[in-house]
């Protein structure tokens, strides 16, 4: 039997690589490092089936100007940067267009509604439905003006059906009393349910993939042996070749590097996020929060409290800037002044983000036995489960529950 190679250990890699050894096919993860080591590791471990709205917005385009002349502003592109950006901001605007954007709206839509019908099967299957709580998120607004900031993004929730509601001050706190009393407004969204720790979560996928029989190597793809049938094999950078029957690319925003060496081209960016984890919060919270005018989110996860959000646009090899970090802890307080932060640590990790922020889940266009599953951006976490379910259906030759098209890898 021919192996099925899986390029990509984080949360979406861990989950096609499951999925398609429960189908009794013979597969092998690589990644350059261990299972759930990179974006994986520090995302903010929510379930976020309500946070599938295009970026690329007529309300963003207007903030945007203030934001980029803002140096703790919720999106900083370092300015030697700029220049490598302007293809993908091309893009980006191109999304911007009504009638795009309820065709964008759509697809993201489409992939939300199954988010838990593939999840509770997953988590089943494995024996980790302990990992997911039962707690939704709170969006937070200080005043009305805030909220109707935010009107857009409700309006779009109720076109599509999806669970909200709206809560005054006094409601808000008696469900989470840490929250200051300067809250106004909130929205409840009980669907945008916390995994309790996503790194343990995609290690512990892992281990149940290599309980079945797959194999986990680590090693960085180098290159590509190629015939007429595609793919024959991965190269790794320590001189290592793995014979391949069939590929799938899933490394997240480092994926547009190896779609590069077969010739095909992905407007793939990495949106930089930042998050402080913190283990003595000297307080407790039942629910993640958000709050929109701020851009920063709190979730209760990984044995203590996790902050972070933000965008920066700074490539894939530039260090980070962990005072991005710190500006968001200091929001944070804003919202939950009682918070400590002593014992923290900071982490940065890189989101794959296409500029119409819908994933590419399908075939290659170029090569045969080559599939992509990429451009998650925030919500990798959040349509693993479905996009695992999807991928394994498409390389298997199993018509998909529903229309590919929206997500192919040739539509820019």
């Amino acid at each position: 039997m021919s192996s099925i190679v899986v390029v990509g250990a984080g949360i979406i890699g861990v989950a096609i690589a499951y999925e398609l050894q429960r189908r009794d096919l013979a597969v092998t993860l690589v990644d350059r490092d261990a299972p759930g080591r990179g974006a994986s590791y520090g995302n903010m471990a929510s379930i976020a089936v309500t946070e599938f709205m295009p970026a690329s917005r007529p309300g963003i385009w207007a903030q945007m100007p203030k934001w980029l002349l803002d140096p703790e502003g919720p999106v900083r592109i370092r300015p030697g940067y700029m220049p490598k950006l302007v293809p993908w901001f091309l893009r980006f605007l191109a999304a911007s267009r009504p009638s795009k954007l309820r065709e964008l709206e759509a697809a993201g839509a489409v992939l939300c509604r199954r988010v838990y019908e593939d999840l509770d099967a997953l988590l089943k299957e494995t024996g980790l439905t302990h990992m997911l709580t039962a707690e939704g998120c709170f969006s937070l607004y200080a005043d009305e003006a805030e909220f109707k900031a935010d009107r857009e993004h409700i309006e779009i929730l109720e076109r599509f059906g999806l669970r909200h509601e709206i809560l005054g001050g006094n409601a808000i706190r008696d469900l989470e009393p840490a929250l200051t009393t300067k809250i106004g407004k909130a929205v409840l969204f009980p669907d945008n349910r916390s995994i309790t720790d996503p790194y343990r979560l995609v290690t512990a996928l892992a281990e149940t993939f290599q309980a079945l029989g797959g194999k986990v190597v680590e090693g960085d793809v180098a290159g590509f042996e190629q015939s007429e049938a595609g793919v024959s094999a991965l190269r790794l950078a320590d001189g290592r070749s793995l014979a391949a029957g069939k590929v799938v690319l899933a490394a997240g925003a480092f994926t547009a590097r190896l779609s590069a060496l077969l010739r095909e081209y992905i407007p793939l960016e990495t949106e930089r996020g930042y998050h402080t984890q913190i283990m003595e919060p000297g307080i407790s919270m039942r629910h993640s929060i958000i709050w929109p005018a701020r851009a920063f989110m709190v979730t209760p996860t990984a044995g203590g409290i996790r902050v972070g959000g933000t965008v920066e646009m700074a490539g894939l090899d530039a260090p980070p800037d962990y005072r991005r970090a710190r500006i968001l802890v200091m929001r944070a307080r804003e919202a939950l002044p009682e918070l400590k932060t002593g014992e923290v640590t900071e982490w940065m990790g890189h989101r794959p983000a296409l500029p119409d922020t819908v994933p590419v889940i399908g075939p290659s266009a170029k090569r045969g036995n080559v599939w992509y599953a990429t451009g998650h951006g925030h919500l990798g976490l959040t349509y693993a489960a479905t996009t695992g379910r999807l991928m394994a259906d498409l390389v298997t030759g199993v018509q998909p529950p529903v229309d590919m098209k929206p997500y192919r890898v040739d539509r820019f």
